[in-house]
């Protein structure tokens, strides 16, 4: 009886199929993910001695560079809490009477780093949004005479009673004092008493009084 041969089969595999899928799923994180814009404001932060650096997330950050103009912005991280910008902003327009706009302030809740007075801050508004890091803001008033980021504070302080959420101070360097005054002065006018400062972290500097401080500190915690 004749033996039955069995058809030989191609052991290869087209992998055609899965350079597709790896594509499709490359393609997906290039446009799912969301990349950190570049600073509008350059700010060249004092040094500090730290171990950790402060996340900027979750808070109402105050900035103010070289030159003395200070910017507000709102950082949240989670997207079901661009209502609390939208109600921060609309408490601002109501209580100062800035005329914003529905559309006008949805911009905000688009991107809420702002640095010009009152009288200006509709005509920024009402630009497209990614044309604002063009258009040469003037800074918010923090002099005594005309403090309006007391009203800025305000109006935050009211919007995010009983959330989570940081104050932060963000100062260059070579600022001056003035405007480090005019910041603290709003913050003293809305009973704000607790914030950070954002600095460069450094590690302490062998040989100092810190540095002994911190390493028997560490060695008390290990003999425990």
């Amino acid at each position: 009886m004749p033996s039955v041969k069995m058809p030989k089969k191609s052991t290869d595999t087209d992998m055609t199929p899965f350079v597709d899928v790896a594509f499709l799923i490359l393609t997906f994180f290039i446009l799912a993910t969301k990349f950190k814009p570049p600073e509008p404001v350059s700010i060249t932060t004092p040094k500090s001695v730290s171990s950790s650096k402060l996340s900027e997330k979750d808070a109402v950050m105050i900035q103010f560079d070289s030159t003395g103009k200070v910017y507000l912005s709102v950082n949240l991280t989670k997207k079901e809490d661009d209502e609390l910008k939208k109600d921060m902003i609309k408490r601002l327009n109501d209580q100062s009477k800035l005329g914003l706009t529905e559309d006008q302030m949805n911009k905000f809740v688009i991107n809420s780093m702002v640095g010009s007075p009152f009288s200006q801050l509709k005509g920024l508004m009402s630009r497209p949004v990614n044309e604002w890091e063009k258009v040469p803001q003037q800074g918010i008033p923090v002099d005594s005479a005309n403090n309006e980021l007391t009203r800025w504070m305000n109006a935050a302080t009211q919007t995010f009673q009983g959330h989570p959420i940081d104050i932060m101070i963000k100062g260059d360097n070579n600022a001056k004092f003035p405007q480090f005054k005019g910041v603290i002065d709003a913050l003293r006018a809305n009973d704000i008493f607790k914030y950070k400062l954002i600095t460069d972290p450094r590690g302490v500097p062998p040989g100092t009084e810190l540095y002994r401080i911190r390493e028997s500190g560490a060695n008390n915690e290990t003999d425990d």
